[in-house]
């Protein structure tokens, strides 16, 4: 006797993998395409049901994705192995959004070229990132570098370590660029003033920067914009 649905028994139309090859990828819902990745369940669950327990748990996509492997296997139904396929799969996802800047040269003249340059190395994160966007005399878009993860210091974000990805770029400008997670882009004290130390070290190198911008989801704010060094 069965203890459980799983998704044998549903009829061969309603399932994800028949669904897709007869509709397409866009036909499925968020839940489907998970059960796809996840391939199987466990004993006595569907991967139908596991999968609808990660979007009911994370609450979306976003927060999915976001999540650490150790967040992940606390699911029941999720091990290693799954949720190593889950992070590859977003992971691919934000790789394929970074390739379509691939091939031509981005010139980064304002905080919403940054923005469009880097924003998705910044987005959904839970910690504080630190990256910088190295630049050419015409403002092209050399490379972008993380230097630190957590709460920013100066210790974190020496610039011993910022300008070393800059010279080995061969940079004639940075802007730098650091998310907020709470939500406010408000530049704390410790941001003014590792700004400032940075805009110093520049200066004494032959480095310009540019602008420092901390961003969140849903918005941004400019450091040189707001004259705060």
């Amino acid at each position: 006797m069965k203890n459980s649905f799983t998704v044998h028994d549903l009829p061969s139309s309603e399932r994800p993998r028949e669904r897709l090859l007869k509709f397409g990828s866009e036909a499925l819902s968020s839940q489907e395409i998970l059960a796809l990745i996840l391939g199987r369940g466990i004993k006595g669950e569907s991967v139908i049901v596991t999968a609808q327990k990660l979007l009911s748990k994370f609450g979306n996509l976003k927060n999915l994705a976001s999540a650490s492997m150790e967040e992940l296997t606390q699911i029941k139904g999720i091990g290693p192995a799954k949720a190593a396929q889950i992070k590859a799969t977003f992971e691919l996802g934000k790789r394929l959004e970074d390739s379509s800047n691939e091939g031509a040269k981005i010139t980064v003249k304002s905080p919403e070229d940054a923005l469009k340059a880097a924003r998705s190395q910044l987005k959904g994160k839970r910690k504080e990132h630190f990256l910088v966007l190295c630049l050419d005399t015409r403002n092209h878009l050399i490379n972008t570098q993380e230097i630190s993860i957590g709460s920013l210091d100066c210790s974190i974000a020496h610039p011993r370590e910022v300008f070393k990805e800059a010279i080995s770029s061969c940079a004639a400008s940075v802007i730098f660029m650091h998310n907020h997670p709470s939500g406010d882009p408000t530049p704390s004290e410790d941001d003014i003033k590792l700004t400032k130390r940075l805009v110093e070290a520049g200066e004494i190198i032959g480095i310009d920067v540019l602008d420092h911008i901390i961003i969140c989801d849903r918005d941004h704010l400019s450091m040189k914009a707001k004259n705060l060094f």
